[in-house]
């Protein structure tokens, strides 16, 4: 029996790529031996440089910028951001190396495309069916040094889906993908080189991933190209830097009144309260508790009961029944949450001056304590991906909902947190003039 293997070289002969050069056609004349299944390794730059993705740009940084659509990480001058291409990567993949001063090299405009036209062109030339990878040079986290990666593919599949397999033990294979588009980026560039002038490289022997070739991957229709290496955000464990995470997390946090009905996850509560409990406060005190209705029933008899007590009071504003039934339904948002939490403020440690300016400042401490920890709260939430509206309710009938939840009488409910999966996007938010809450002295 063969043991499995494959073969790989550099192209060598391909001159310098200008704008408007076929690519294919001068991979064709560079190496004519090129046979189905072959899969073709070429860099970006040279991609690029025929596609006239030289631009001029006395500055770089402005260039990044341009290409930039969202900032994942930032330490000083390095960017790690998300370009226009969906790719996460240090300078948006914007190059200023091997290309005339005062000009900067953009990456392909579409990558698979590009890809697309190779393989369309060396099928013209040379009448074989070849896979082609567009490879570009990342960094990774965790991970010291740099590696090529597929950006763009033709005719290979990028993704061997191993799942439903065994292993040679028997055992099942539940999560296992391999990245075959980035394998044979990495093994074109340990004989390309990054200084050899070398940018075209062949494997031949994985005949198997490559589309219409015998034994190959399948149909061309069913090429994915290598925007299926990309992971979705709702997939990304690790979408952004620890204080882009912040921020965004920030921007995240909105008011959500639709929910699905799916389970809330305990532990990423508890985790939010960890988070609401490093906020700030006076004199060394802990003024937050929180209380989780984490079972049906909990919720409804609360809700039951503040509905009672707001019905009551309305009333005795003389409100109509019908202004009343319209005002009781703005409550309902925490009547379709699968969870709700009671944060309540205590003033254990608080002082007392026996002057009515001082101990109403005092009060005013622990009150902005406890919207700094409901804030911490909601924001972590968002961070969890999960959604929350914060009514105030709660403060309205505060005796009513110590006797439900049968809590201490120095526990001040301070509204009612909904907590939920969102049904859907919320709207885009409207932009706010920062000026307009600044005053400077």
């Amino acid at each position: 029996m063969t043991s499995p293997s494959f073969r790989v070289w550099a192209v060598p002969g391909l001159p310098e790529v200008r704008e408007g050069d076929d690519l294919a056609k001068l991979i064709a004349a560079a190496e004519p031996g090129l046979a189905d299944g072959d899969v073709l390794i070429v860099t970006s730059k040279i991609v690029s440089k025929a596609e006239g993705r030289i631009v001029e740009a006395g500055d770089r940084e402005a260039a990044i910028d341009a290409e930039t659509v969202r900032v994942v990480a930032r330490r000083g001058t390095l960017r790690i951001v998300e370009n226009r291409q969906g790719l996460v990567m240090a300078a948006a993949g914007v190059d200023a190396s091997n290309t005339p001063s005062g000009t900067v090299l953009l990456l392909p405009e579409d990558p698979d495309a590009s890809a697309r036209a190779v393989r369309d062109g060396v099928r013209d030339a040379l009448g074989v069916e070849v896979g082609v990878i567009v490879t570009d040079t990342f960094g990774r986290p965790w991970r010291a040094g740099l590696t090529d990666v597929a950006i763009g593919a033709a005719g290979v599949r990028v993704l061997d889906d191993l799942r439903g397999g065994v292993d040679a033990y028997g055992n099942p294979l539940s999560a296992t993908v391999v990245a075959t588009g980035d394998e044979l980026a990495a093994a074109g560039d340990l004989v390309k080189g990054k200084a050899a002038g070398l940018p075209v490289a062949v494997v031949r022997g994985l005949g198997r991933v490559v589309a219409g070739a015998a034994g190959g991957g399948g149909d061309v229709e069913s090429d994915t190209g290598a925007r299926a290496l990309v992971r979705g955000a709702q997939d990304d464990m690790f979408r952004l830097g620890t204080s882009e995470a912040v921020r965004e997390a920030v921007t995240l946090r909105r008011t959500v009144r639709e929910f699905t009905d799916d389970e809330v996850d305990p532990g990423a509560v508890r985790r939010a309260v960890a988070a609401a409990v490093t906020a700030p406060a006076p004199h060394h005190t802990t003024p937050w508790r929180f209380v989780l209705l984490e079972s049906a029933a909990a919720r409804v008899r609360l809700l039951d009961a503040m509905r009672d007590a707001w019905i009551a009071d309305l009333r005795r504003d003389g409100r109509s029944e019908k202004s009343i039934a319209k005002r009781v339904r703005r409550g309902d948002v925490l009547r379709r949450a699968p969870l709700l939490v009671v944060p309540c403020m205590v003033m254990d440690g608080s002082h007392t001056y026996g002057d009515a300016r001082r101990d109403g400042a005092e009060r005013d401490m622990f009150v902005v304590a406890a919207g700094a920890g409901v804030q911490n709260f909601l924001v972590a939430l968002a961070g969890e991906r999960l959604g929350s509206a914060w009514v105030s309710s709660t403060m309205f009938c505060r005796d009513v909902v110590r006797e439900v939840l049968e809590l201490p009488g120095a526990w001040e409910p301070m509204g009612a947190v909904a907590v939920g999966r969102p049904a859907g996007e919320p709207p885009a938010r409207g932009g706010r003039d920062v000026g307009g809450f600044i005053a400077v002295r």
